[in-house]
């Protein structure tokens, strides 16, 4: 038998609706608990509701695009066999719960392994993945819209050059590095034999290293690393349209792109205003259990950005509350949740994304595509901490986005590994 079975868990959908397209020739098993579950969260708001939508109505139009059944099996183009499990038998080898959607889907594989099928039994969750193979199925982690973390480009490098090179660099304001590979905007820590340095960016545009803007009158805040002064020169420059910054707790992402948003709107004009936004996901992407207004419910929700904003009135040297006070009158910030940014087209702003890492690859498609002319995306998070049970650091939008912009010219990206919140707040960050 040359081909696989492969049994779709639910999560699968969630995350990506088009999954059973991405299967190549084989057989696609889709048991009936999955398509109960999906009925049942395709009135759900948001990404949840909008992808089980998105999965039955792919599956309804196959009968156009493909040769057969979903009984029997429809043959795609791709060469790929789809059909629905109806599940009329259970195995009693093992005592399953059929009451629980995961046994019974878990049941279904097992029933076609049985049987003699080469299955692998594909869900985003951990637990699912380990139930199956405790009983002899061969269980995987859905890979696509997925990349290595752990090999990730890191927006920042280092390169040995002679000094009269880096003499060059300061003296004429560029410098042109034949045979140097890299991707656009990226930075380099340049150092000499004679321990003279630099820090440049690559500009796509002209090939050479240029430096860095010059960040002053940042409402009080000045880059304490090297990370963060490669950070702010991402976030100041107008034509970079897309910014991603990663890191630990700490690391100055959410106070940085605040305090150079605040730059742009308020003392340069170069945008609009600041729309600030968050998942919602501690109440399950929602915000309807909390009392109040959308404004009043946001607010809770959106507490460390005013924290953030807070501290920057207070580092301008003037009266902190009546220039917050002053800020938040003038109408040039607003906030709102990630649910409530589908179907808005957003010009000319200032778009900061925070917490990203919570959000999947098809969410933060849906945010970027928001962007209006003249917009500017700023998308923050570490992948390292993430709520969300059906994504982690290889899989989640953050991730995603990086890998997928990384190559482009409006694109920037910055990890930035230290901590500088305090001492206490960065030995945290360094404990397993």
């Amino acid at each position: 038998m040359s081909h696989k079975t492969f049994v779709i868990d639910t999560n699968v959908f969630l995350h990506d609706p088009t999954a059973l397209m991405q299967f190549g020739e084989n057989h696609i098993l889709i048991p009936i608990a999955v398509l109960e579950e999906l009925d049942k969260m395709k009135r759900l708001p948001g990404e949840l509701g909008r992808n089980s939508r998105e999965t039955i109505r792919l599956l309804d139009s196959l009968k156009n695009v493909g040769e057969g059944n979903l009984h029997t099996g429809v043959k795609l183009n791709n060469g790929s066999i789809v059909r629905v499990l109806p599940e009329f038998k259970v195995s009693h080898k093992y005592n399953f719960e059929m009451s629980i959607n995961d046994n019974r889907i878990i049941s279904a594989a097992f029933l076609l392994h049985e049987e003699g099928e080469n299955v692998i039994f594909v869900s985003k969750d951990f637990a699912a993945r380990v139930k199956a193979e405790s009983i002899g199925i061969e269980a995987q982690d859905y890979e696509n819209l997925k990349y290595a973390y752990n090999t990730f480009y890191t927006g920042l490098s280092h390169i040995e050059l002679p000094k009269h090179d880096i003499d060059t660099f300061y003296k004429d304001g560029k410098l042109k590095i034949p045979g140097l590979k890299c991707k656009p905007n990226e930075y380099f820590i340049m150092t000499s034999p004679e321990n003279t340095s630099a820090v440049g960016k690559y500009d796509a545009h002209t090939e050479c290293m240029e430096p860095l803007l010059k960040a002053t009158n940042l409402w009080g805040i000045k880059p304490k690393n090297v990370e963060q002064k490669c950070a702010i020169d991402l976030l100041l420059r107008d034509d970079i349209k897309l910014v991603t910054l990663i890191g630990p707790a700490g690391t100055g992402k959410t106070l940085l792109a605040l305090a150079c948003g605040m730059r742009k709107v308020f003392d340069e004009g170069a945008y609009s205003k600041i729309l600030v936004s968050r998942p919602i996901l501690p109440i399950g992407r929602d915000i309807g259990y909390l009392p109040g207004t959308k404004e009043e419910k946001l607010f809770t929700w959106m507490q460390p950005i005013y924290d953030n904003l807070e501290y920057l009135c207070s580092s301008t040297g003037g009266e902190s509350e009546e220039t917050l006070k002053w800020v938040m009158n003038s109408k040039k910030i607003e906030t709102e949740a990630v649910t409530y940014i589908r179907g808005r087209s957003m010009p000319g702003i200032f778009f900061f994304v925070d917490e990203a890492q919570n959000l999947t690859p098809h969410e933060i498609k849906t945010i970027i595509s928001r962007a209006g002319e003249g917009t500017k995306v700023i998308l923050a998070g570490d992948p390292e901490q993430i709520d969300n049970p059906y994504l982690d650091k290889d899989s989640n939008g953050l991730t995603y986005a990086v890998y997928e912009f990384m190559d482009h010219k409006i694109f920037g990206h910055m990890y930035m590994p230290k901590t500088e919140r305090s001492e206490l707040a960065s030995l945290a960050a360094k404990l397993n």
